[in-house]
């Protein structure tokens, strides 16, 4: 009885902890942005997106309101040419956490007027495994003389889900049994071989020809 407990026991620990791995699962995305281009490695909280299905792609987006001292950092930023970092961190339904980096050009947040797209690749089993910002922003070479004025103080993202598709895979394991098979039917007198003659043998014909055949090239004068 104490071991069929502990067996029940194990199994539900194993379907706590995979259960992220079903394909229509929930996850939460927490965004974390750097501005501050002297201390680059201080992320600040931006937003929550929640996912409640993966399969439908629907996402409620929480964001944060821009500080004015936030809008200058990015400016800041944006005048030296710098990079938007940003880092997404993934819960999954049982609590395990997966940390994503991305970035852009601050240049190009702010000439979105802070409109962006957050791609989300999900593979076959429910798993994160890449997240990307992008813009639709203009691409600008000097940054400095550009004129940065926003209307808005809140980001508007779309999160879009790609899932992931797999390529077509060889059935190399049917190929290799079906070879076994035939070599068996073969042994045993099943399989007739009904080739003809030089299909049978060319594998000894061939080498022979080829031999002769160089054997003439280099003896020229024999043959005259």
């Amino acid at each position: 009885m104490g071991s069929y407990i502990n067996l029940v026991f194990l199994l539900a620990t194993f379907s706590a902890v995979h259960s992220y791995i079903e394909y229509d699962a929930w996850i939460n995305v927490e965004l974390h942005h750097a501005l501050d281009s002297d201390d680059p490695d201080i992320f600040k909280y931006r937003a929550n997106i929640t996912i409640p299905s993966l399969n439908s792609g629907l996402s409620n987006v929480v964001q944060e309101d821009l500080s004015n001292e936030d809008v200058e950092k990015i400016k800041s930023l944006a005048v030296k040419n710098g990079f938007y970092r940003m880092k997404a961190i993934v819960e999954y339904p049982n609590g395990v956490k997966r940390t994503f980096s991305t970035a852009n050009k601050a240049c190009s947040i702010l000439s979105a007027q802070l409109n962006d797209e957050l791609w989300i690749a999900i593979d076959g089993s429910g798993f994160v495994n890449a997240i990307t910002l992008s813009t639709s922003g203009v691409d600008i070479n000097e940054c400095s003389l550009f004129d940065f004025s926003l209307s808005t103080r809140q980001y508007n993202t779309e999160v879009l889900i790609k899932h992931t598709e797999l390529a077509p895979v060889a059935d190399t394991a049917s190929f290799i049994q079906k070879i076994e098979r035939e070599r068996e039917a073969r042994e045993r007198g099943e399989v007739k071989d009904n080739r003809g003659f030089f299909a049978k043998y060319w594998i000894y014909i061939v080498p022979v020809v080829i031999l002769l055949f160089v054997s003439g090239a280099a003896n020229p004068d024999q043959q005259k």
